[in-house]
């Protein structure tokens, strides 16, 4: 990408040196997110040719102020549809940063045949009054939840016959008896608004297995009768911050407490390891995870509201 100003902002493409920086504003004010600068290298080195990945980083007063990570969802057989998620750093906020970014991102998904963009907001009137502004309708809700792993967990519910808890790495050699409770689960996953229904194994791998922040020693599988049945995975900054990245169940295994137990002993697995703050995120209408979180200790921290743009496909090439 050439690099452009606007308003004395500089956008241009990420390099690994800015790694820092860009995790330092995804995270500020937001204690909640769990990224760290090592998984931001990594995730702009992977080959993406479906999802043309890219993240834009903002320059202001020749600082690294913001970024915009953006690229075409991929495990739906949807068609043109696209993500942007991007953050400023407070103190250079209202300075257009945000603005070029998410133009930047608009313009490269637009050149790969993206005609609805989704964000992610920040549930707050501000970002909310932003968005709308520039076309974006305001919809669903996500909430954040955290709890302090010093504090004593809940005791385990007594286990179903047949079922065990295993971590992850079990399956190193073979994760694909994992992937299989994920492609089931993400089927009918609360308030989405675009149906998981092509994830590949994959595209999988590549794309949640192998990140470097995935923990699979704190990484859970519920098992029944030597099957994976639900999971808890757990992604780290490996320092003290422990991040709930997804708790599925396949729903021939529903309501039978597997996904509890799961979650359960994961947290415990962190605790033990030293971490000490845990977070997780949930769709406000996925009642059963919501339960699960509160009878877990999670106490609601913030919130985040989806933003959808209808874009004009054009002939413009790669920016």
């Amino acid at each position: 990408m050439t690099s452009s100003n606007s308003s004395s902002v500089t956008i241009r493409d990420f390099h690994p040196e800015d790694a820092v920086a860009v995790a330092a504003a995804h995270r500020a004010g937001r204690e909640h997110l769990v990224l760290s600068a090592e998984t931001l290298v990594w995730l702009n080195a992977q080959p993406s040719p479906e999802e043309h990945f890219r993240t834009f980083v903002a320059e202001l007063d020749g600082r690294v102020v913001g970024a915009v990570r953006c690229g075409v969802v991929l495990g739906t057989t949807t068609t043109g549809v696209g993500y942007a998620n991007g953050s400023v750093l407070p103190e250079y906020r209202r300075r257009g940063a945000a603005t070029a970014l998410l133009a930047a991102a608009e313009r490269h998904l637009t050149g790969h045949g993206v005609t609805e963009l989704h964000t992610w907001l920040d549930d707050e009137p501000a970002s909310q009054v932003f968005a709308t502004a520039r076309g974006y309708r305001i919809g669903r809700t996500m909430q954040f939840a955290g709890r302090d792993l010093a504090l004593p967990l809940p005791p385990a519910p007594v286990r179903p016959a047949g079922v065990e808890v295993r971590p992850a790495a079990d399956w190193a050699d073979d994760p694909y008896p994992v992937f299989l409770v994920e492609a089931d689960a993400i089927l009918d996953e609360p308030g989405s608004e675009v149906p998981m229904d092509a994830l590949t194994y994959e595209d999988w791998l590549r794309n949640d297995w192998a990140r470097p922040d995935r923990d699979a020693a704190l990484s859970v599988v519920a098992v029944v009768d030597g099957r994976p049945a639900a999971f808890s995975m757990a992604q780290t900054d490996g320092v003290d911050r422990y991040w709930s990245a997804f708790t599925a169940c396949r729903r021939e295994f529903r309501g039978r407490g597997l996904s509890k137990l799961a979650k359960l002993e994961s947290l415990r697995l962190a605790a033990a390891a030293g971490y000490r703050h845990a977070y997780t995120s949930n769709d406000t209408t996925n009642g059963p995870m919501l339960a699960i979180n509160a009878w877990l200790g999670y106490e609601r921290c913030a919130g985040e509201r989806k933003g959808i743009k209808q874009l004009e496909r054009s002939a413009e090439q790669e920016i």
